[in-house]
């Protein structure tokens, strides 16, 4: 019997694998996809995320990122990190880093679906592999979280996400929004000569229809679209509690608020850290805490702008209140880092 069994190789179970494997624990990852995975992600990293990849031996390059700047035509509002900076990466050269970090370690990888999870007193047991714990990693739209009976119904209204790269030379070292009455477009720079644009609504419209409601962006998009639209959705996801058993969720699958802050990369590799920590010291239960206070500035924010841009009306006073109030921006943007 093993110690840890993973479902999921993104960042979220791998960042999980390498640090039960740190703690020597014995661990295998399930995942049905080949390494680099892909994905639609705004593939901007918040710096606790970038310092969480540092603690886990990892070093990746990228596009530093110096802060988050809101635009609406010509109302902006910025604030940089403070002694930190993010980092703007492909989603791709991300996974493979912590792939190969894993596998350095002496993580196994099995190629397959988890499916069924059957618990004892001392055990669990799924795709063929039995455990002392299963660390469930397998993403917004989680399996094992169905499985287990631990879904709640989602929004009806729920948002959903679409990206894709341009090739052109990065305008900014931030992270810009871009905001309309609909939604929001991200741009990320991740390269020297390659920006992503990923765009979230409750609005089901193609990618070019989105992208033409932002004509400022239009206009700095010069270059050529680099790469097909990926799409993600619906991302709002909830789960009834985080522990259940020997069964605990990370990332994405222990539930999704929305990505409007940015902060997706950085909680799953805190909440990873944080299970692993539990299960270490013979504490799980006290992960749903843990998980609780990892991720509540987020819900907090992200609720209240979420809220806020429900009405196209409302939405668009988002900008300008924030550039009159840039202070209370600027402390929001740090309470996030």
């Amino acid at each position: 019997m093993i110690d840890v069994l993973v479902a999921g190789g993104g960042p979220a179970g791998l960042a999980a694998a390498i640090h039960a494997a740190l703690a020597g624990l014995d661990t295998v990852v399930v995942e049905p996809r080949t390494a680099p995975v892909d994905k639609a992600c705004g593939e901007g990293v918040m710096p606790s995320g970038v310092a969480a990849l540092r603690g886990l031996g990892i070093e990746v390059t990228g596009h530093e990122l110096r802060g988050i700047r809101y635009v609406d035509g010509t109302a902006r509002a910025e604030a940089c990190f403070r002694d930190r900076s993010g980092l703007g990466i492909r989603r791709t050269t991300l996974h493979a880093a912590l792939h190969r970090r894993a596998l350095d370690l002496g993580v196994r990888m099995v190629a397959g679906k988890v499916g069924e999870v059957h618990q004892r007193g001392d055990s669990v047991t799924a795709a063929g592999t039995t455990a002392r714990w299963l660390i469930a990693a397998d993403g917004l739209h989680s399996p094992v979280r169905r499985a287990m009976g631990l879904e709640m119904p989602g929004a009806k209204d729920g948002r959903y996400g679409l990206r894709r790269h341009f090739r052109i030379e990065p305008w900014t070292d931030f992270v810009e929004v871009h905001w309309s009455g609909e939604g929001e477009a991200y741009v990320t720079p991740v390269g020297e000569d390659l920006v992503g644009v990923a765009i979230l609504s409750r609005c089901r419209r193609s990618y070019d229809q989105h992208l033409a409601g932002f004509p400022t962006l239009t206009a700095s998009l010069r270059g050529a679209a680099a790469t097909d639209v990926r799409g993600a959705g619906p991302l709002r996801q909830r789960a009834r509690r985080r522990v259940a058993g020997r069964v605990l969720l990370v990332g994405d699958a222990a539930g999704y608020l929305d990505a409007l802050t940015g902060e997706g990369i950085a909680l799953g590799l805190a909440t990873a850290r944080a299970a692993v920590r539990c299960l270490a010291a013979g504490r799980p239960q006290e992960y749903e805490r843990a998980w609780t206070r990892l991720t509540r500035r987020h819900r907090l924010l992200t609720g209240a702008l979420l809220a806020a841009g429900r009405r196209p009306g409302t939405a668009r006073l988002i900008v300008p209140a924030a550039s009159r109030m840039s202070p209370v921006f600027s402390a929001a943007v740090h309470a996030l880092e």
